[in-house]
């Protein structure tokens, strides 16, 4: 038994540290690439990496297994990581910028899935990459034992298949190349490059955008509140996608009949988002300072800069700015680089209902709130509003749904708990990807109901301007989706929306296809000029 042991394992190691090799150096790192033509090629570090580990001194054996093992598991993590990226926020893992979001993806992942299973999934996938490089540390022992005639025919192989792969890669012949060096230096490239990004950022940030100020600053608004409101996941393919065209469009033609009846005009047009799948935070970065905030380095160095955001200047021209935020569940440093002087978080708003899994309160109870504890004390004291609202009840895992109310019955929230209780919980909604598309535009239709009742009912002296902070993940929209998102502008002064017509927005709530788009770091400049005097 002992002598057949020792015969069969150099035969597994073989067999183990070809089949490791083979998983780090052909997965691809975009989830739609994944299948089995894809694996179906010759890399030809394989080989080369097997003759290392077979032809290196006996004493230098350990430490080379060692690194070749660890190398795999650097490339492993990589190629995961780029999965995950990819599937969020489509584009491929950036170490130096990223490495600070693993805090946000627990959070989301542990919102979506529950903490239990969030660890579980997290902790089950450190423990296979472990158990992956132990694995490879055993199978590369065991290779080095292959006998002495069988090893010298196994050499002699892999001699032969490198020479004649790396002749065949020459000679173009597909399905036979050598990419780990180029995915390597493109990794390091793109860290070296955001490096250079970050000074890039700095020198705007320094040189600052000189945005209008003094006398006629906001003067087209005169005495009226303005309220932003940033629409969860409310992109482009809500409008555009013929999945979901068919509700998205006959919503907004609703809308609009909703709130010209109540004496409200409206011009909608496209903003490009900094982000996609997620880190909204970045959109609202990117819209209130006017500087493109599409990293989490960018932002973090936003956030302790001069650069006066939106609310200051509203601030500075006399009006009260006012945050409601029901994500926010923690302390929010942040918030002090915006200049609010009343912050509604989650806790502010004293919901009193259940949450909807991630979602700590569905949307018409953050607007409701936000008049009862933010706006009507206001305007009780004589000030005018500036409010920046994040509606959240369209963020994944979009369930369960939530439905309008009477605004009379909203009271402290405990209305919505039957609704809290409904519906499947997130790990059967995900299991189906038709599912999790139906109720993605599901929680947009509410969202904008919901916003169509509410302007309509305390739209009176008040300038609207709401926007989606980006487009959903590549599970909603498909790969290589557009990045823009619509933004509506509504009021009763039809002269205000008329500028906005002039500038290129189009008349109504549905922006059309040829309707101009804006990066979202321009639009702030454009709210600036034509909400001032000329």
């Amino acid at each position: 038994m002992m002598r057949r042991g020792t015969n069969i394992r150099p035969l597994a190691g073989i067999l183990l540290v070809a089949a490791i090799a083979w998983l780090a150096f052909t997965l691809p790192g975009h989830p739609d690439a994944i299948g089995l033509d894809a694996f179906a090629r010759l890399p030809l570090e394989l080989p080369l990496l097997m003759l290392l580990l077979l032809v290196v001194p006996s004493s230098w054996r350990k430490m080379t297994a060692l690194t070749c093992g660890l190398l795999l598991l650097i490339i492993l993590f990589l190629k995961f990581a780029d999965i995950g990226t990819q599937a969020a926020f489509q584009r491929p893992f950036n170490p130096y910028l990223d490495i600070k979001m693993l805090v946000d993806g627990w959070n989301l992942m542990s919102g979506t899935v529950g903490p239990l299973a969030a660890f579980a999934a997290i902790a089950a996938g450190i423990l296979s990459l472990v158990l992956l490089l132990a694995l490879f540390l055993i199978a590369a022992r065991w290779l080095s034992t292959v006998p002495r005639p069988g090893r010298s025919w196994l050499v002699l192989t892999l001699v032969g298949i490198t020479l004649a792969g790396g002749t065949a890669a020459y000679l173009g012949v597909p399905r036979v190349e050598a990419r780990l060096p180029s995915y390597l230096n493109n990794r390091l490239t793109l860290v070296v490059r955001s490096i250079q990004d970050m000074h890039v950022f700095e020198t705007a940030l320094a040189a600052g955008e000189g945005p209008r100020t003094g006398e006629g600053l906001f003067s087209a608004l005169k005495d009226k509140d303005f309220i932003l409101i940033f629409v969860e996941s409310y992109g482009r393919s809500a409008i555009e996608d013929p999945r979901y065209a068919d509700i998205t469009r006959p919503r907004l033609e609703k809308v609009e009949a909703e709130i010209t009846a109540a004496g409200l005009a409206s011009a909608s047009a496209w903003a490009t988002s900094p982000t996609v799948g997620g880190l909204s935070w970045l959109a609202h970065g990117t819209l209130l300072s006017g500087l493109w905030t599409d990293s989490q380095a960018r932002y973090d160095r936003l956030m302790i800069s001069r650069q006066p955001s939106l609310n200051r200047l509203f601030s500075d021209a006399g009006w009260k700015p006012i945050a409601a935020m029901p994500a926010i569940t923690m302390a929010w440093p942040e918030a002090a680089y915006y200049g609010y002087r009343q912050v509604l978080a989650a806790a502010d708003l004293e919901y009193r209902g259940k949450p909807f899994n991630w979602v700590t309160m569905p949307d018409q109870y953050t607007l409701s709130a936000f008049e009862r504890l933010g706006r009507a004390p206001a305007r009780a004291a004589g000030e005018k509003v500036m409010a920046e609202i994040a509606l959240i009840s369209s963020h994944a895992p979009w369930t369960p749904v939530a439905t309008l109310v009477d605004w009379d019955d909203v009271g402290d929230g405990t209305i919505f708990n039957t609704q809290a209780e409904s519906g499947d919980p997130p790990s059967v909604v995900w299991s189906d990807p038709e599912r999790v598309r139906r109720q993605y535009i599901q929680t947009i239709d509410y969202s904008l109901e919901t916003l169509g009742s509410y302007m309509a009912r305390f739209g009176e002296e008040t300038v609207f301007v709401i926007l989606g902070d980006h487009q959903p993940a590549a599970i909603i929209t498909g790969p290589d989706a557009s990045r823009a998102v619509p933004i509506h502008v509504v009021s009763s002064d039809r002269e205000l929306i008329a500028r906005f017509e002039r500038e290129g927005f189009t008349p109504g709530m549905l922006p059309m296809e040829q309707t101009r788009e804006w990066p979202m770091n321009a639009m702030r400049q454009v709210l600036i000029d034509l909400f001032s005097a000329d």
